[in-house]
């Protein structure tokens, strides 16, 4: 038997594992929040936050504000985008606009025109002990 947390963190795991999918011939104007990741092969005109993973497929194309953990981009984006982990840009991506990251990886061939910040841990060591701090 589940005591209450147990199945509050149970739930929790479900939420996040699924995913979104804004398909090739959709467009959607607005804003978009979800506990799930996304897989956009379609159009956004907006803000879209999410902890989970965003996947831009070719005919992806995002113009706003992008907050997540990871982004893998093969389509376009313009506007402002804010990972705390990786942005990994294949050779077909279009990226344009304000880019703050934890990590970046970009294909040769990818379209790279943005302000770009990336912060990272840094580990010290003081006195046999490790501390983390953002660079």
């Amino acid at each position: 038997m589940f005591n209450d947390s147990k199945k509050e963190k149970q739930q929790n795991l479900e939420n996040t594992s699924n995913q979104n999918i804004i398909a090739h011939g959709t467009k959607i104007v607005g804003d978009i929040s979800s506990e799930g990741g996304f897989r956009i092969d379609g159009i956004v005109e907006g803000n879209i936050k999410t902890p989970g993973k965003i996947v831009v497929g070719k005919t992806g194309s995002i113009k706003g504000t992008l907050e997540g953990t990871d982004a893998y981009f093969e389509g376009k984006f313009s506007g402002k985008l804010q990972l705390s982990g990786t942005l990994t840009l294949k050779a077909s991506a279009e990226i344009d606009g304000d880019v703050v990251v934890g990590k970046l990886a970009v294909d040769p061939g990818a379209s790279f025109d943005v302000t770009c910040v990336m912060k990272s841990a840094v580990k010290t060591i003081n006195n046999g002990k490790s501390k983390e701090k953002t660079a």
